[in-house]
C-alpha cells in the first residue's frame, strides 16, 4: 500500500526540531540510545534511515520498534498525536527504496509497506497491548496513525 495517510486537523503540539540547540540535543540522544543498548522510555528503539524528501539528504531519526516476525519490525508514526505526520513518515513516502535501519550490531536495507485494514488492526492491537501509550496518541489526534511494516531485504550477491 502507498504512504497516503493526510494530515489531520487536531492533535498534540510537536515540537520543532530545528536550530542548533536542538541539533545539539538530537546527536546526545542519539549518542545515549545507542550506549544504553538501543533503549528509551522503556522501548526498543531503531534508527531509521531515510532520504530527505525535499533535499535528497539521508536522515536518521531514532524510532521505538515492536517485532513483526523473523527480519521484520513494526514502527508507528505517530508524532507523540500530532496533527501532522512526522517527517520520516513524509520521507519514506517520497523515497520507499531508499530505506535502511540500524539496530544493535546489524545495520540493514529495508523495504517499507504501510498497513491497512485487518493488518494494520491486529498490528495496532498489538502494538497497543505493548505501550499503552500509543493509544493515548491516537485520542490526541484525528488522523490514523500510520503502522508501517519494515522488512529486511535478502543480502546482495
Amino acid at each position: 500500500m502507498a504512504f497516503d495517510t493526510p494530515a489531520g486537523t487536531r492533535g498534540a503540539r510537536a515540537p520543532r526540531s530545528s536550530g542548533p540547540v536542538m541539533r545539539w540535543i538530537s546527536r546526545w540522544m542519539e549518542r545515549r540510545i545507542r550506549r544504553k543498548g538501543y533503549r528509551l522510555m522503556g522501548m526498543d528503539v531503531l534508527f531509521l534511515t531515510t532520504i530527505g524528501r525535499k533535499t535528497g539528504v539521508r536522515r536518521e531519526t531514532p524510532v521505538a520498534w515492536f517485532p513483526a516476525g523473523q527480519d521484520a519490525w513494526l514502527i508507528v508514526a505517530s508524532a507523540a498525536g500530532s496533527p501532522r505526520n512526522p517527517d520520516w513518515y513524509r520521507n519514506l513516502a517520497a523515497h520507499p527504496d531508499q530505506v535502511w535501519i540500524e539496530l544493535p550490531g546489524r545495520k540493514l536495507k529495508v523495504v517499507a509497506e504501510q498497513l491497512s485494514g485487518a493488518p494494520r488492526a491486529e498490528c495496532w492491537q498489538r502494538i497497543t497491548a505493548a505501550q499503552s501509550r500509543y493509544a493515548k496518541y491516537q485520542q490526541k489526534t484525528d488522523r490514523e496513525l500510520p503502522v508501517i511494516r519494515l522488512v529486511a531485504c535478502p543480502p546482495e550477491s
